[in-house]
């Protein structure tokens, strides 16, 4: 039964916005506007700054290879140090190699004629333009670089996990601004439960080919298994849905529920997909706890995700 007296316990203050106010002051001061959306974007950065700073907890950061594309790439791997995993998709290797060699990506437009843009080899993602030549082709020749150097190590085991073969990748990369050199700096590990369904996973498709090879990716899956069994506390900052978010949540299921958790998604719940879930769904399947903390962004990641960083100074 509602309690008339709870229920109206917090009054909404107007929002005073004075210059030189700092990301922090600001969200401090958002949070008794209202402003529905708003609220979970404070709510989520309370949520983000507990679990970082419970060293208790073993801390998992997903997301979708479209953001690396843009210059998120370098916030995200600036704040890799404060997690310990990562979890994404194929296509964010290819980014973040291609980048990390000198590949140069261009704003765009979302109202481009894409039949014009296929005329003179310009791919486009979302309002990025990608010439063929900065991705594919670059792509391909780091990768063939490095998985060579890797292949004549005298370490080289010729088995691998998804895990493994990027920290060997890492050791080998020099970009700082590269996230898979970020993560074999800070000994984060990189979990892409999808690595062939991108350029990367074609290029190891054919190197297996002819060189003895094999990629182990359930090996990776006992991990995050040994992971959600060891450690009774866990928690995720989930961008955007697609595999990376389901894995996560997938393996704390075991465990009984994520105990820390924020999504930002653009996505609609009312066609029943993993992208528009939100997180009180996740408690129904027992993947995150019902008491945990957690709260649902409804915006873009490339809005949300600097104000969430600068708040906390992740840097």
């Amino acid at each position: 039964m509602y309690n008339k007296k709870d229920l109206l316990k917090i009054k909404v203050k107007d929002l005073k916005i004075s210059k030189g106010m700092k990301v922090r002051e600001l969200i401090e001061g958002m949070r008794q506007i209202g402003g529905f959306s708003g609220q979970n974007l404070v709510h989520g950065i309370d949520i983000m700054e507990m679990m970082i700073k419970d060293k208790d907890s073993y801390n998992f950061l997903s997301f979708p290879a479209d953001i690396i594309s843009t210059g998120l790439r370098g916030a995200i791997a600036n704040s890799v140090k404060y997690f310990d995993a990562l979890m994404t998709t194929c296509g964010t290797l290819d980014h973040d190699i291609a980048k990390a060699y000198g590949g140069v990506y261009h704003l765009g437009s979302f109202e481009a004629d894409d039949k014009e843009l296929l005329k003179v080899d310009i791919y486009r993602l979302g309002n990025i333009f990608i010439h063929k030549d900065e991705y594919g082709l670059a792509l391909e020749k780091y990768f063939a670089q490095i998985m060579n150097e890797i292949y004549k190590s005298k370490d080289y085991k010729k088995e691998y996990s998804p895990s493994e073969l990027l920290y060997e990748f890492g050791k080998r990369m020099t970009d700082k601004n590269s996230i898979v050199r970020q993560a074999y700096l800070n000994n984060v590990k990189i979990f892409c439960p999808g690595i062939v369904d991108g350029a990367f996973g074609t290029q190891l498709t054919l190197f297996s080919q002819d060189h003895d090879f094999k990629l182990n990716i359930l090996k990776d899956e006992i991990e995050l298994s040994n992971i959600a069994f060891d450690n009774k506390t866990t928690g995720a900052v989930m961008l955007g849905g697609g595999i990376s978010k389901h894995h996560v949540i997938w393996w704390n299921q075991f465990k009984g529920g994520l105990d820390y958790a924020v999504y930002v998604t653009t996505a609609s719940q009312y066609d029943g997909s993993l992208s528009g879930a939100r997180l009180t769904e996740a408690v129904s399947w027992g993947k995150v706890k019902p008491k945990a903390k957690y709260a649902t962004i409804d915006g873009d990641i490339t809005i949300i995700l600097p104000i969430m960083f600068a708040a906390l100074d992740i840097c």
